[in-house]
């Protein structure tokens, strides 16, 4: 695939490992002596959540879900394409995403995990785009607001292709093939 035509260089490398190094610690801080399970929603957040994962001091379980949409569905419905493995029974929850636009995906998620009798369900978050979200959704760790830029890299992608960036970078909209999340 050729590549998409970037605008600009929205975060270096550096400033995401910065940004999840203190991430890592306020968690690690918050949690300390609980049993936290982190949850990656897939696939975007799975460059963040392996990073995160590495910054947080402690004992963590791991676990991964990821979303699909129905097919000919024109009315947002999602359903559960892999779901949870590790029994989160009275445990704190963290889920890990990558980006939040609306929260439409997210908001079901939190509601979703709270079914499951967890002590805590929270949301940590890499990017946050406050003006395109239809429902509020507390994130409890966010690393930075974002404008309605098309974002690709660390995740993120076009086509899914351009995930494997160590950087963030702001391409065109016409390029840009991203679900609303």
């Amino acid at each position: 695939m050729e590549q998409p035509n970037i605008l600009r260089t929205a975060y270096s490398a550096e400033q995401l490992q910065s940004r999840v190094r203190e991430l890592g610690e306020a968690i690690s801080a918050d949690y300390a002596g609980q049993e936290l399970v982190l949850v990656a929603v897939l696939r975007g957040a799975l460059y963040f959540f392996a990073d995160l994962t590495r910054a947080i001091s402690g004992s963590i379980q791991t676990d991964c879900i990821a979303f699909g949409m129905y097919a000919h569905s024109h009315t947002g419905v999602v359903r559960i394409t892999k779901d949870l493995d590790v029994d989160i029974t009275g445990k704190h929850v963290l889920i890990v995403e990558d980006i939040v636009r609306t929260g439409l995906t997210l908001g079901y998620l939190v509601q979703n995990i709270e079914t499951r009798s967890p002590a805590s369900v929270k949301v940590c978050a890499l990017f946050v785009n406050p003006a395109q979200q239809l429902i509020s959704v507390p994130i409890a760790y966010q690393g930075f607001t974002v404008s309605s830029g098309w974002l690709m890299g660390y995740g993120m992608d076009v086509n899914e292709h351009w995930r494997h960036l160590p950087y963030v970078v702001e391409v065109e909209k016409a390029t840009g093939n991203h679900a609303a999340k």
